[in-house]
């Protein structure tokens, strides 16, 4: 037992007085004589006994009323169950990313968790709050009311692990109570490698009563005909529900078209044919699942055509106009003596087809030309040098050329989740037939192989810097060393790795990505590009390349939607962004990764198990109580006992 005021113990010194008033009475006895005394002598004996037990009675009830009234006031208690925790400071980490808009038994997941916390959480409390997209610190749930109330779904992710981090980065005397409020999507057990016990989270997971969902995962333009493009709807269907779902185009918030679908299957796509004329719409499902991922917003530019040229023996460039035709690029090709390289920077795409030696004067041309965004298709020269071939592909990342290999290899591996292949096959291909190679370069690199050898080395490698692409082939490609041009990979390789950053094809861009975009645009050097709608307006990161503007969002704009750049009050082109559809998938959720964690069920019993393991039983009431009750035994004795 413990006592908040313990110097008051003190006064107990003086339960001696009433001590010394009992045993030092100055009341004597005296004696009278009569002349019969026999019966009045025990009458006597009988009063004095009666009258100390009396007495004895009414000196032990005021020393506890004394004694209960000091202790009382010294306010004794017992410690918690939790007192080492007692002062520790509290931080809610609240997901409002978009699976929070699940249904629970009551409502959005999110809605509910805000309604709990504004009913549930004592005002005395003081905590700090944070969410995907806000911060509250050293806060309480009367000043924060209305920004919970406001509280929106946010485009950005769910990163548990760097909110803790932020956490403990703060610099505080006192431990941490965090508690995490999240439904587990994309909740991973490496998120809390670090954590040690002292700070290990509290969860608290709502669930969804269903997991079924759809999501418009993507578009593209399937084909192009002369007057009509036809786009393809990638959707995706997560949970059981085959229920047939209406799906809507419009263009410039016009419906141009509505049909139905019914995907009996996780992956299904759906096709429109539009007037092959620029575009600025969405299409939209409906479905009772997740809001956030029923509407894809893009756009489709008025055709320009790509300019591509090729630097090389024109005999060998003649597959290459086969594939780069006038209806869609301005094609030209040119022999490295010929070459203007003053063209070069008008380019969208370059070409260097097997050039036995490549000048560095060249060389510092085309690395200034990737890094304005320009796309560059390198193949090499089996007659030209290690050195020289290294010389170029080393300003654009960790690509080596090592030995040339005289083994004929077949070509094998197709990587289809790469951008050159994306939206290209409608379902993976296993067996085709297998281009060959008689003689290739060994290339190593650091990034993902476009093409593999059955050998898993790389055929084809592509960059993935956030500037121009740069795609390297490991080998010639003529008649003579490769039958990879009669190979159906020839066309979609070279189609797509020209039309990269182009304008071309469509344009959905993902909210939160960091790869620049670059619009045609020729503005004066103290330009400076807006991208506005009727609700949002935000000005990117932007650096002016001749005839091109390089632009970085990050994570703007806040709301997906359709977009126009302006330079002023010139419409530049427009832009569409939408939400990446990482949180579709409700059945992720991933509470095995919680399971080495405390979990509560709700925010009522959060606080309800820190108000008992944490408040000290405190008993000087049980001290006043007894106080009265020997008050009451005194005042009982005084009047019933003789």
């Amino acid at each position: 037992m413990h006592f908040k005021n313990p110097e008051i113990l003190y006064f107990l010194f003086a339960l001696l007085v009433p001590i010394l008033v009992h045993l030092f009475q100055l009341r004597r006895f005296k004696k009278e004589y009569f002349t019969n005394v026999q019966f009045l002598k025990a009458l006597t004996i009988q009063t004095r006994k009666s009258s100390k037990i009396k007495k004895w009675l009414l000196l032990a009830c005021r020393l506890l009323l004394l004694t209960c009234i000091i202790v009382a006031f010294a306010q004794p208690f017992f410690d918690s169950k939790d007192s080492e925790n007692a002062n520790n400071e509290l931080y809610i980490v609240l997901d409002n990313s978009f699976s929070m808009q699940a249904k629970g038994k009551k409502g959005e997941l999110l809605k509910r968790a805000i309604q709990d916390l504004l009913e549930e959480t004592p005002e005395n409390v003081n905590f700090s709050l944070l969410t995907n997209s806000e911060n509250y610190w050293n806060t309480d749930i009367k000043s924060i009311r209305a920004e919970l109330q406001n509280l929106q779904y946010s485009a950005i992710p769910f990163e548990l692990d760097n909110i803790v981090a932020k956490l403990k980065a703060r610099k505080t005397p006192f431990k941490k109570d965090i508690v995490v409020i999240t439904d587990g999507i994309r909740i991973e057990s490496k998120q809390f490698q670090n954590n040690d016990q002292l700070d290990a989270p509290i969860f608290i997971i709502p669930k969804a009563v269903k997991n079924n969902n759809i999501s418009i995962d993507s578009v593209y333009i399937h084909k192009t005909l002369d007057q009509f493009y036809e786009i393809s709807i990638q959707l995706s269907n997560y949970g059981e529900d085959t229920d047939p779902a209406p799906v809507s185009l419009y263009n410039n918030n016009s419906l141009i078209a509505k049909t139905t679908i019914t995907l009996d299957t996780p992956r299904k796509s759906i096709n429109f044919t539009i007037p092959k004329q620029a575009f600025h719409g969405y299409v939209s499902i409906t479905d009772n699942g997740l809001n956030y991922d029923n509407s894809l917003y893009f756009s489709i530019s008025k055709v320009q055509k790509t300019n591509v040229i090729a630097i090389g023996d024109p005999a060998k460039n003649i597959f290459l106009s086969r594939i780069y035709t006038s209806e869609e690029f301005n094609f030209n090709s040119y022999t490295l003596s010929a070459l203007d390289y003053n063209k070069l920077e008008e380019q969208d795409a370059i070409v260097l087809n097997e050039l036995d030696e490549i000048p560095q004067a060249l060389i510092t041309t085309l690395k200034s030309f990737v890094e304005k965004g320009g796309n560059l298709i390198f193949i090499p020269s089996a007659l030209c040098s290690i050195t020289n071939l290294n010389s170029l592909v080393s300003n654009f990342g960790n690509i080596k050329f090592n030995s040339l290999e005289n083994v004929e290899k077949l070509i094998t591996k197709i990587n289809f989740g790469h951008p050159i292949y994306n939206s290209v096959f409608e379902k993976k291909v296993v067996n085709f037939q297998y281009p060959k190679i008689n003689k290739s370069f060994s290339l190593s690199s650091s990034y993902p192989a476009v093409l593999s050898y059955e050998d898993q080395t790389n055929f084809l490698t592509s960059t993935n810097n956030s500037i121009g692409k740069v795609a390297v082939f490991a080998a010639a490609i003529n008649t003579e060393n490769s039958n990879f041009q009669q190979s159906p990979l020839i066309v979609p390789t070279f189609y797509k790795m020209a039309i990269f950053n182009q304008k071309n094809g469509v344009n959905a861009l993902i909210i939160g990505n960091n790869d620049p975009y670059f619009t045609q645009a020729s503005v004066s050097k103290d330009a400076i590009l807006t991208v506005k709608n009727k609700e949002e307006q935000f000005i990117p990161l932007q650096q002016i390349l001749n005839n091109k503007v390089k632009m970085t969002f990050s994570d703007y704009p806040e709301k997906a939607g359709n977009y126009t750049i302006f330079n002023k009050q010139e419409v530049i082109e427009n832009i569409s962004f939408n939400y990446a559809r990482t949180e579709s998938n409700l059945a992720a959720a991933n509470e095995s990764a919680l399971s080495n964690y405390k979990t509560v069920e709700s925010i009522k019993s959060l606080f309800d198990t820190l108000q008992t393991d944490r408040t000290d039983n405190q008993i000087w009431k049980w001290f006043v109580i007894f106080a009265l009750l020997f008050l009451l035994t005194e005042m009982a004795i005084i009047r019933f006992v003789k």
